[in-house]
């Protein structure tokens, strides 16, 4: 028997062991804090703090992630160290809150506005400025290690198409105790990217479609579909674990969530699905957001999916009632366009601060954040499409007094 076989072999049994281990006591300390409660002062989920509650919901996510690679367990020890250290993020940023800086635990990096497609109501197009000014790739590197030392252990890489800035991706193997979810159309994903990502581990490409060939021909082009699935072919040939993401629309919705297409992007090497609500940022397409009754659909269909443990499912923003309302503006993320410009949401393109030259603890003192954040109660309604760019006109009051004063407020050509 070859001894480094047998050695790796070991190795990945002890591996095993712990992501058991972990996740035991994860689940039996989640029990006992409730059981530790009485009866009537528990608090249900609808009414607990929003921040405790999103904060839990991703510790159940990251949990359910370990129990999903205990199949493959050369992934188990990259997985179990950075589950391991988001008690340690949560800690950290519970000791910038105590000093009067919010950090959410989630970021949304907009690292480009370039793309090789064109596809049909794209936001980032809507909100393009122009790819000439975008933060290098260095400051982004410096800005990965800044969200971490804050606390920040799970980054949103979108763009445009990240995959063009191939160098901003690379540079995520520099804070190996974050995980990046990188949004891509899958079609820049080369063989280089693919041997880098596969030894970094803590990377995972998440490939956008519309649904099955004719649907995601019909938006993204002809022959994308094929290419597409050629993609997720070779990340899944080099061991490299990927996602896909898919709009769900009013027409669309029964396509991209029935079975035999998610068992098919399951097959297919998938292990973890994105539904993501369409938001009707162009004028003229407020039709194709969920209708409150396809809302509930999409929830009770992603529950059913979750329950089959073939993969993880993840309907966003998701059931944002059930966090108080809007988790932009740090409630429960942030986003920071190809320009640095801080924002409350990728949908909702205000700023009062940048990252390019200041650090993001700083930027993070943001009064528009904050403003959004104390009167979120406006926030709460979410039937289709994103709250706050629905109440853009209330918050262009919350920029008026930095633009008057000469400061950094600024707001995306929409």
């Amino acid at each position: 028997m070859d001894a480094n076989w047998y050695l790796a072999q070991t190795i990945h049994a002890e591996r095993h062991k712990d992501c058991l281990r972990w996740a035991e006591e994860t689940g039996r300390n989640d029990r006992l804090q409730a059981g530790s409660r009485p009866a009537k002062s528990r608090t249900p989920a609808a009414q607990a703090s929003p921040p405790q509650t999103f904060e839990t919901s991703l510790t159940r996510f990251v949990r359910d992630a370990v129990s999903l690679v205990l199949r493959a367990p050369s992934l188990a020890g990259t997985m179990l160290r950075f589950a391991r250290g988001q008690r340690k993020a949560a800690r950290v940023r519970a000791a910038w809150e105590a000093r009067g800086t919010h950090v959410p635990p989630l970021m949304v990096a907009s690292i480009t506005e370039s793309c090789n497609l064109h596809c049909k109501g794209c936001y980032a197009m809507a909100h393009r400025r122009g790819a000439e000014n975008e933060l290098p790739a260095d400051r982004w590197s410096g800005l990965y290690r800044e969200a971490s030392e804050l606390g920040i252990s799970f980054v949103l890489v979108a763009g445009g198409e990240p995959f063009a800035r191939w160098e901003v991706i690379e540079a995520a193997a520099g804070t190996p105790d974050t995980l990046f979810a990188v949004f891509t159309n899958g079609l820049l994903i080369s063989p280089r990217a693919i041997e880098a990502i596969r030894r970094s581990r803590n990377v995972v490409p998440v490939v956008s479609l519309e649904g099955p060939q004719r649907e995601t021909d019909s938006r993204r082009g002809p022959g994308v579909y094929r290419r597409v699935m050629q993609s997720m072919g070779h990340l899944r040939a080099a061991g490299v674990p990927f996602g896909a993401s898919l709009t769900a629309t009013s027409v669309n919705l029964d396509v991209v969530t029935s079975p035999a297409f998610v068992r098919s992007l399951v097959d297919a090497g998938a292990r973890v699905l994105f539904f993501v609500e369409y938001t009707p940022i162009e004028p003229g397409t407020e039709a194709l957001a969920l209708s409150e009754i396809q809302r509930d659909v999409l929830r009770q269909r992603v529950n059913a999916f979750h329950a089959e443990r073939r993969a993880l499912f993840v309907a966003f923003p998701g059931d944002e009632e059930r966090y108080g309302g809007c988790l932009a503006a740090g409630r429960g993320f942030i986003h920071v366009d190809p320009q640095g410009r801080l924002e409350p949401c990728p949908f909702a393109p205000f700023s009062d601060a940048s990252v390019r030259e200041t650090s993001l603890a700083e930027a993070l003192r943001s009064p528009l954040l904050a403003a959004i954040r104390e009167n979120h109660g406006r926030l709460t309604e979410t039937r289709g499409g994103c709250a706050l760019w629905a109440e853009r006109d209330w918050v262009r009051t919350l920029l008026a007094p930095a633009q008057e004063a000469g400061g950094e407020a600024d707001e995306r050509a929409v």
